[in-house]
């Protein structure tokens, strides 16, 4: 058992040093750094530039839009206004578009329906003969292809009033001129080429050895084409048809040449611009064509546009 020593008081013991609290640092001043400044700063300019956009793009439809709901008396009044008030409200001027020529109107309801014709079926058998095509000259090598390839995109090079009057003697000859299928006809001309080279550049980078994974399973080229690459290209596909939906829309030097004669068959565009060259027209019946032009399109755009990037990821390659 061990025995408690105590000291002896005179016996001089060492003494330890008193611990000093520390506390907490003093504050530093806040210092931007050249990460935070530019940070900060490219983002105002990237709100600045998208409020910009943004107002130079829906200025003129707001106020198109804005037009074509006025009844003509107070535009004259105040042409300057950019609000519509209760009192002035109307929709007499989409009421004149879209009502058939016996009853008085301009017939746009008619426009529409040829036009969403022509632009439907020139869409899908562009589709179905450049998929194919786009496929052969990304996958399928053979003799003369980079010739071919780019001569598909010469083709698009070339000005529209060059193939004009070939196209007019031709199709008058074999008597589509004045037809919507000769219309078509001539759209699918027109946009397959671009259609083939849009789609060849989506389809080469989907990766070859899926493909081959395929090939090993016993598909065909055609089955690869089917359950491969169209699955994983398809928001490619939706955005080159939506390209082919525009022109087919918007179009008017082959519309003019070739339906100009039957009023039955013109298309939105066509129409249009006979409602600008008539000084009889009051300028709200002309904003409200133009809005029935310009709405399917951002309709058929903002429809679909969950298509274009849904599938974006929807395809990878695992190892």
């Amino acid at each position: 058992m061990s025995a408690r020593v105590t000291p002896d008081p005179a016996v001089p013991t060492r003494q330890q040093p008193a611990t000093r609290e520390v506390g907490p640092p003093p504050p530093r001043p806040r210092r931007f750094n050249r990460h935070t400044v530019e940070r900060r700063t490219l983002g105002i300019l990237r709100w600045t530039v998208i409020a910009f956009f943004l107002l130079i793009t829906l200025l003129p439809f707001y106020y198109m839009v804005l037009l074509s709901l006025k009844p003509i008396e107070s535009l004259l009044r105040n042409p300057a206004s950019i609000i519509v008030t209760p009192a002035e409200f109307t929709l007499r001027a989409y009421e004149q578009v879209l009502s058939p020529v016996s009853a008085g109107g301009q017939g746009f309801g008619t426009f529409l329906l040829n036009s969403a014709f022509v632009a439907i079926s020139a869409v899908i058998l562009s589709l179905l003969v450049a998929v194919p095509g786009a496929y052969a000259v990304a996958r399928l090598p053979f003799f003369g292809y980079r010739q071919v390839n780019a001569l598909f995109l010469a083709a698009y090079l070339f000005p529209a009033i060059v193939m004009a009057i070939p196209l007019f003697v031709l199709f008058t000859r074999l008597g589509l001129r004045g037809s919507l299928v000769g219309l078509v006809l001539v759209y699918i001309a027109q946009t397959v080429p671009v259609a083939i080279y849009m789609l060849r550049n989506y389809l080469e980078t989907v990766p070859v050895s899926v493909e081959e994974a395929g090939l090993v399973d016993g598909l065909s080229r055609i089955g690869i084409l089917r359950r491969i690459s169209l699955p994983l290209v398809l928001p490619s596909i939706m955005a080159t048809g939506l390209f082919i939906f525009m022109i087919a829309w918007n179009e008017f030097l082959f519309a003019l040449l070739f339906l100009v004669e039957r009023r039955d068959s013109w298309t939105v565009s066509l129409g249009l611009s006979q409602l600008s060259g008539s000084a009889e027209i009051p300028t709200t019946v002309l904003m409200a064509g133009s809005v029935v032009l310009t709405l399917p399109i951002i309709i058929v755009f903002f429809s679909t546009e969950r298509l274009l990037t849904g599938g974006l990821t929807a395809g990878a390659e695992k190892g």
